[in-house]
């Protein structure tokens, strides 16, 4: 097992990094009852409800945990690979992810971490069954779930006028009324594709940066008649994939020119010629990291830019 990255000045310090594991979660949700990932008092969220549940797991053990995620959600949206971590008591670790008595050590589910999982489950899975916990493994060393991060990848779904609209499908896709051109809407997202100032697709925050390196945006029309478009970035700033999409649509039934998009980014200021669409139309879909070697530099890298200025929101 590997252990929580510390620093120790002296040899208390030392004893106490060593007994303390950093664990890797990854999550899937349906954000449609969530007021989001951040705990808030008075309100459900994603965060709260998992660490709710570690507390009932950990209460024993006097562990208080709490997670730190690689992308905060806002209300409404989904995730299917979202990345947590957490750091707890190896000792405590090691009660809650005792295995049940008489299972063999080789047997797979005698793996701490999958005990976890199974424990998890059992908890969250009698009241809150909108939220997954895929896995728990001890995390690398160097590991952090935000800061290690280099991309995140979201969907969005819009069926419009040509889509099939599925009943089932409509708490993570937008109804939309008109056709859209899908053509023209790819053209105008990859013009966005780059390192730029984004001001244009976020919501302003005081001190905020808006600069971030858009690696890739394509929209697609699927089997089903649906749209979707593919978005990844090393960082999203608040609103940002909404209004991106919102832009996108509005190339899509005419409103826009495909080359506007761009020249609304270049003009760094919020604007009124889209609308920024729906969070239920939008799912974290994978969190990118480096290899395990470069994890602590990556990290470090990441903390010491958002240093410079005042993070805004990832997602």
């Amino acid at each position: 097992m590997n252990e929580a990255t510390t620093t120790a000045g002296v040899d208390g310090d030392a004893d106490a990094a060593a007994s303390v594991v950093r664990l890797r979660l990854d999550l899937a949700y349906d954000g449609t009852a969530f007021a989001g990932w951040s705990r808030q008092p008075g309100l459900r969220t994603v965060q709260g409800t998992i660490e709710r549940a570690l507390e009932t797991l950990f209460r024993r053990e006097g562990v208080a945990p709490r997670l730190v995620v690689a992308g905060r959600t806002d209300a409404g949206v989904h995730a299917t690979g979202q990345v947590a971590h957490l750091d707890v008591d190896r000792a405590a670790f090691r009660a809650v992810a005792r295995p049940r008595r008489g299972v063999a050590e080789s047997d797979p589910h005698a793996d701490p971490g999958a005990v976890l999982v199974r424990r998890l489950r059992g908890v969250l899975g009698s009241t809150d069954d909108d939220v997954v916990v895929r896995s728990v493994r001890p995390a690398p060393e160097g590991f952090d779930a935000r800061f290690s991060a280099v991309w995140r990848r979201y969907e969005y779904r819009i069926a419009d006028a040509d889509a099939e609209h599925d009943p089932l499908q409509r708490h993570r896709t937008v109804w939309y009324p008109r056709e859209l051109d899908v053509e023209a809407m790819d053209v105008a997202a990859q013009t966005l594709v780059g390192l730029g100032d984004f001001a244009a697709f976020c919501k302003p925050r005081e001190g905020a940066t808006t600069i971030r390196t858009l690696q890739s945006f394509r929209w697609r029309r699927a089997s089903d008649g649906v749209l979707v478009a593919s978005l990844q970035a090393d960082a999203f700033c608040h609103s940002m994939v909404r209004a991106l999409v919102g832009s996108g649509v509005a190339v899509g039934e005419g409103r826009l020119r495909v080359e506007q998009p761009g020249e609304l980014m270049h003009a760094r200021t919020r604007t009124s010629a889209f609308k920024v669409l729906p969070a239920k139309g939008l799912t974290l879909t994978e969190v990118g990291y480096p290899p395990e070697e470069d994890l602590a530099a990556r990290a470090e890298q990441t903390r010491a830019r958002r240093e410079l200025h005042v993070d805004g929101v990832v997602g």
